[in-house]
């Protein structure tokens, strides 16, 4: 039996809806939602984990999608990738942007170590507090500053130096009991 249309892969029928959808077409882009949303909602959720964040996040990505739907450009590649490669992106800019409240709430300015005493405690002298953090065994430093300067989790610090969770937080909780005590004693 021969259909009275050609068959055509999904991929292009993607090409199809994504057009449609680009001169306003709601039904086609309803279309691709239901084809896409659940391998978006799946890369969102493995970036940034299970949550309204990952669900917020696709949300964000479709209206993205749906007011950029014009600029798809087919011989770049499949709607498919194209939607997960804006998800990616979107995963990666959210993860930054807490990396960067998380470090802008623990240093005045992030990249210079110099403001590390003034964002730990009004009294210390930043001089002392390099001079401290010299003096610390060189595996609690850099988990210490892997969290400080770069806002890295004590997973993401584990995953860079090759170690386990547990050894990055004892780690970093002796450098800061060190600190503690060499500074508390410096400003008495």
């Amino acid at each position: 039996m021969r259909c009275s249309r050609p068959v055509q892969s999904d991929a292009g029928e993607d090409v199809v809806l994504i057009i449609e959808a680009a001169r306003g077409s709601r039904e086609a882009f309803g279309a691709l939602y239901g084809r896409h949303a659940g391998a978006v909602a799946t890369l969102a959720r493995r970036v940034l984990g299970a949550g309204a964040e990952a669900d917020d996040l696709v949300h964000d990505v479709f209206l993205e999608a749906w007011a950029r739907a014009g600029d798809f450009d087919p011989s770049r590649g499949s709607v498919r990738a194209w939607l997960l490669v804006r998800t990616r992106s979107r995963c990666l800019d959210r993860r930054r942007s807490a990396a960067n409240s998380r470090r802008e709430s623990l240093l005045v300015e992030p990249r210079d170590p110099r403001n590390l005493a003034e964002s730990m405690d009004a009294g210390v002298d930043s001089h002392k507090l390099r001079a401290a953090l010299g003096r610390l065994p060189d595996e609690q430093r850099t988990a210490l500053l892997l969290g400080l300067l770069e806002g890295l989790s004590s997973t993401e610090i584990a995953t860079r130096l090759g170690v386990p969770v547990g050894t990055v937080k004892s780690r970093v909780h002796a450098a800061m009991q060190k600190l503690r005590s060499e500074l508390g004693d410096a400003n008495a």
